[in-house]
């Protein structure tokens, strides 16, 4: 028997043993056998999938996965291709080793369809503590690489981490997985099972069983740090996740610091949803209204299901381009001359007219300021602004209304409302109301 093969049998072995052990003994065992590269050869790439080629390699690798798994029947396109892959709102990531893509995963935001999830198990609990939630769905690595323990899903782990974290503007991560693989995610990462019984049938996955579950990425580092902390680095996911700068994770060039990468155009959403896959063709009614209010743009209403007669009007529902979710640096000063205070925000939230912003200190309400706004790289905003009161959901953030806003700042939201791909961003003058 070969030493690698050797090392897996072991394993195996070891996981099958642990099967009789108390549960937090089998969790400390489970840690024990991680092993994650911290410096990953240069072959390895992580980053958004945003061509075609990126994005039918990742369904390809998905829909091969889940057939193996029995999480759907074999689809005539070979790909698994979803409603909720067709939003604006979802980032697909991949893993791509010596030019190949291995590993897939995607995050889903809030959006007028909700999280696949919802249809069978309640967040509202989640919801009510405060901040964004994030769903993580269509998990896969490809077959020659699961045999070699973390190789492509730690460091996707970790690129998951740290766009929810730096990019996605994500307090909390749920899941649904498969009751077989909910150990890996509590045992490693410290999700919770949601309170509910796992569900029996879960449709989105072709009927098989479902577990719900949770990890808040606010209080994420501190459990990390204390079941992780003195631990060697090769089994030190709290360095591997918070500290560790790894090279291969390329994040998206963009001109704004925007949450969202949205990378479907109209071309692609034809392609993936209409000739390639039937998804589009089985939208429900509601549904097509739900995507006509998402991308209300001609270019887009174009390759999307004709409106049903009758009944609500797309314009009913929640448009996309209202407020925007942006993660931008701002300094706002109150007061003048020696009462001048000055507090750092973070704003979260922009319209045209005004702003929710995070801020460590408690801001003075009903009073006017002046607050200075990284837009992204090389575009700042000077607004007037008054604090005008506490967000409801979250005592920690403010809403500000802008008094007068400036040329970059109207640049800035009419981008934000008019482009349809991150990439449009650059160029963000031409759509200057």
């Amino acid at each position: 028997m070969m030493p690698n093969k050797f090392v897996r049998f072991y394993r195996q072995l070891a996981r099958r043993a642990t099967g009789v052990l108390p549960r937090p003994m089998r969790f400390a065992v489970f840690r024990n056998l991680i092993k994650c590269d911290v410096a990953p050869p240069d072959k390895l790439v992580l980053k958004v999938a945003e061509t075609r080629e990126e994005l039918e390699d990742c369904f390809s690798l998905l829909h091969d996965a889940y057939v193996r798994a029995g999480f759907m029947k074999p689809d005539p396109s070979g790909m698994r291709a979803t409603i909720y892959h067709a939003l604006p709102t979802t980032t697909t990531l991949l893993a791509r080793y010596d030019g190949r893509i291995v590993g897939t995963i995607s995050l889903i935001r809030e959006s007028p369809l909700g999280f696949p999830m919802q249809k069978i198990f309640n967040i509202e609990a989640i919801r009510r503590t405060g901040g964004n939630i994030a769903e993580v769905s269509a998990l896969a690595v490809h077959r020659r690489f699961q045999a070699m323990g973390g190789v492509i899903l730690f460091p996707l782990m970790k690129f998951m981490y740290e766009y929810s974290t730096k990019l996605f503007d994500t307090r909390h991560l749920v899941i649904a997985v498969n009751p077989r693989h909910i150990g890996f995610y509590e045992s490693i990462l410290f999700f919770k099972r949601l309170k509910q019984n796992p569900v029996e049938h879960y449709d989105f996955v072709n009927g098989a069983p479902a577990v719900g579950a949770h990890v808040d990425l606010k209080t994420a580092p501190g459990i990390y740090k204390q079941y992780y902390g003195d631990k060697e680095p090769a089994k030190n996911l709290y360095r591997y996740f918070i500290d560790l700068r790894m090279p291969n994770i390329i994040f998206p060039e963009k001109r704004f610091y925007t949450t969202n990468d949205p990378v479907m155009t109209p071309e692609l959403l034809d392609y993936f949803f209409n000739q390639r896959t039937r998804v589009f063709a089985g939208l429900s009614a509601d549904e097509i209204r739900r995507f006509h209010a998402i991308y209300d743009l001609p270019a887009y209403r174009a390759v999307l299901p004709p409106l049903p007669q009758g009944g609500e009007r797309a314009t009913d529902y929640p448009r996309r381009h209202q407020r925007f979710s942006v993660v931008c640096p701002a300094q706002l000063a109150v007061g003048s001359g020696r009462q001048q205070r000055s507090y750092t925000l973070q704003v979260v939230e922009c319209s045209m007219n005004g702003f929710r912003a995070r801020s460590g200190l408690a801001l003075p309400l009903e009073v006017e300021g002046v607050a200075r706004i990284d837009l992204g790289r090389a575009d700042q905003s000077h607004l007037r602004v008054r604090v005008l009161r506490k967000s409801r959901s979250d005592p920690n953030t403010y809403v500000l209304k802008v008094e007068e806003p400036d040329l970059a700042w109207r640049k800035f939201v009419s981008a934000l409302r008019k482009a349809s791909i991150h990439s449009d961003l650059d160029n963000a003058t031409r759509y200057l109301e």
